[in-house]
């Protein structure tokens, strides 16, 4: 067994790169054909999710799989390979059989003991199986790392060490209130129709909302789930994508799991719903380039500020008083003390109109979304809220319209933070808000159980390498049997054919006891750490045709192959 994968995940990069990395299904398929026609690779599998990225691959060279992997995942996700370099992992061999078993236990997941990935590693291993790219060891894998995974939720307590995404998704939405409290009476948009967004009605519904409306590109498949959903005695709606903008104006929370590869909802589209003026334009990022780095950190902190919520005067957008709470004691800064080289943002396009720096409102004209934001100025950016995670952004007053995004690349502009009254959960806030969430004793447990699956999937991967040549061994043996029984006819044609059957039993009989002990304690040493040099020994020993050992190895796929067809 040489398995080896390469990847990236939310634990391994950056929300952006994943974003630009995510794969649609086409390009699943092109990556799997060329890494099978790549020179290292025998069997290939690619797991796409909204957080991770990452090829299987049975090669039989480790450098050049490695390189091989790490180039046509670059190719394919459209990522330069010098950038996405640093944020791949490898495993190789039990390794990677041990990262997979802890994938699919939810181990490795942005919220622990999601079971979502099941559906996902089944999907990986039908893509697989349906283009042929998948062979023995990679649907051995596979199906076993759903059956670990099942057993893991089955023999454990992993479901309470985390919940599903959208669940974690709308708990932070709720912001330390039940989720049950705070969707009540609301009504609720969801965009797509997959299982994610499936998922979501099917949760929203749980929780009690007065209304759910289905958008989606194919209407026959947003019917389906309005049908799933009243039959569960949920109010439910389908309409056409072109009616999204007008469903806007009218719900209270929008889910959107989408495969698209542009925004779902822009920021425009947001501010409008609410009846609110467009966001200002970004500033030119040529201009903004031409900055000095200390001007181009202190409008990061401006606009971070802005962000927040706070102008520069310390009020909140609607004009009341901030919390005692969060409120900064230092006075605000007036223009003299104003971190930002004013001449030099207006050339970058960027202009604050009124007196002074009281104009910060302008702020929302900075690319926020361009620029690296960070720190704090005059110690008003963060602004926490009892209950709330780490990633959520709370907005000022009284929340008008809350926003889900749990696509991969993301739906919703990321902007709409910047528009009063809303609020925004996107897989990036919940990465980091995730961090802080408690571990159960399960995982434990999980992670023994997971141990234990990995010994035995390597110990029966080891003990079917050395099987062809248990296989070619005997087959040597019958025909070195069937030889002498022949050369015996030739000498004794007299023996009649009881004599004939008794003489043959008793050859085979003693070949058969012969290797009956070597061949039984080889395959124990070979299902051993360090085994697979057991088959070698054989061979040369014996001296046996290496070509009749490939021949029962590719007797074995074969069968295999079409064993795997009829389960797809």
């Amino acid at each position: 067994m040489s398995l080896l994968v390469v990847g990236l995940s939310h634990r391994s990069a950056p929300v952006s790169v994943l974003e630009r990395a995510s794969l649609s299904a086409d390009a699943q398929a092109k990556l799997l054909h060329d890494t099978l026609a790549a020179e290292p690779a025998a069997e290939a599998a690619v797991l796409a999710t909204c957080n991770r990225i990452e090829l299987y691959a049975d090669v039989d060279k480790f450098h050049a799989g490695v390189a091989e992997l790490s180039t046509l995942l670059a190719q394919h996700s459209g990522v330069g390979l010098e950038e996405l370099t640093p944020y791949l992992y490898v495993h190789y061999e039990d390794r990677a059989v041990h990262h997979l078993f802890s994938v699919a236990c939810g181990l490795d997941s942005m919220v622990v003991g999601e079971g979502q990935i099941l559906g996902q590693i089944k999907d990986t291993l039908a893509l697989g199986q349906e283009l042929h790219t998948a062979g023995r060891l990679l649907n051995d894998l596979f199906q076993q790392a759903l059956r670990v995974g099942k057993r893991a939720h089955s023999e454990t307590g992993i479901d309470r060490a985390g919940q599903s995404l959208v669940t974690f998704g709308l708990e932070q939405l709720a912001a330390g209130e039940s989720v049950e409290d705070w969707a009540k009476g609301k009504r609720a948009l969801v965009i797509g129709a997959g299982s994610m967004s499936s998922l979501a009605a099917a949760t929203l519904a749980r929780t009690g909302v007065d209304e759910i409306v289905v958008a989606n590109r194919t209407h026959a498949r947003a019917e389906r789930l309005v049908e799933i959903l009243g039959e569960a005695g949920t109010a439910a709606r389908a309409v056409a994508m072109a009616d999204v903008a007008r469903e806007l104006t009218r719900v209270d929370i929008a889910v959107s799991c989408t495969g698209a590869t542009g925004l779902v909802l822009t920021g425009e589209a947001v501010a409008t719903a609410l009846g609110l003026p467009p966001l200002a334009p970004a500033a030119d990022p040529a201009a903004v380039a031409r900055l000095s780095d200390a001007d181009r950190t202190a409008l990061a902190e401006v606009a971070a500020a802005e962000r927040a919520g706070l102008l520069a005067d310390g009020t909140e957008p609607d004009g009341t008083e901030p919390a005692e709470a969060v409120r900064s004691e230092a006075p605000a800064p007036d223009a003299a003390g104003c971190p930002v080289d004013l001449a030099a943002l207006a050339d970058a396009g960027i202009t604050f109109a009124g007196p002074g720096v009281d104009a910060l409102n302008a702020a929302p004209a900075v690319d926020v979304n361009s620029l690296e934001l960070h720190g704090s100025w005059a110690e008003r950016a963060e602004r926490p809220q009892a209950g709330a995670g780490r990633g959520v952004r709370v907005p000022a007053g009284p929340m008008r319209l809350a926003l889900l995004d749990l696509a991969m690349p993301r739906d919703i502009d990321a902007a709409v933070h910047r528009i009063p009254g809303v609020r925004l959960v996107d897989i990036e806030s919940l990465a980091e808000a995730s961090a802080d969430a408690p571990m159960a004793a399960d995982v434990d447990q999980v992670r023994s159980i997971v141990s234990d699956e990995v010994a035995a999937f390597g110990a029966a991967q080891r003990a079917a390498h050395i099987t062809p040549t248990v296989v070619a061994l005997r087959a040597m043996a019958a025909e070195v049997v069937a030889g002498e029984v022949a050369r015996l006819e030739g000498r004794l044609p007299d023996l009649d054919d009881k004599q004939r059957s008794e003489v043959t039993q008793t050859v085979r009989r003693v070949v058969d006891k012969l290797l009956h002990a070597p061949t039984v304690r080889i395959k124990q040493l070979a299902a051993e750490p360090g085994g697979a040099g057991y088959a070698d020994a054989l061979r040369t020993l014996f001296d046996l045709d290496p070509e009749t050992v490939a021949a029962v190895s590719r007797a074995d796929l074969n069968d295999a192959d079409v064993k795997n067809r009829g389960r797809s």
